[in-house]
């Protein structure tokens, strides 16, 4: 599974899309994905997850998201992404020796 972070700014959103991007905003990482934004609704942070393909690598991920951004509908400009492949990720529990 992958974790993709895109930050953005929103380009020339009227009132519904305010509306629209506050009341479905979380910060949770989903497949559909969330906004976070900054309080004029200029900024945003998107988080998705995307499933990871055993041949799939932090590019695809980033596709994916971007496609995910894209499917909500709002004019955009991406000003960074970041991935990270969570198969990668080693969890240390404490009181362990690994």
């Amino acid at each position: 599974m992958f974790r993709v972070t895109i930050r953005g700014k929103f380009k020339g959103l009227d009132d519904a899309g305010r509306a629209a991007v506050t009341a479905g905003s979380g910060a949770a990482y989903t497949e559909v994905g969330t906004f976070t934004h900054d309080a004029s609704v200029s900024a945003f942070t998107f988080r998705c997850q995307v499933p990871a393909g055993p041949d799939d690598d932090e590019d695809d991920a980033a596709l994916h998201a971007m496609a995910a951004l894209e499917a909500h509908g709002y004019a955009h400009e991406i000003l960074q992404v970041a991935v990270t492949d969570m198969r990668a990720i080693k969890i240390r529990r404490k009181g362990r020796d690994d």
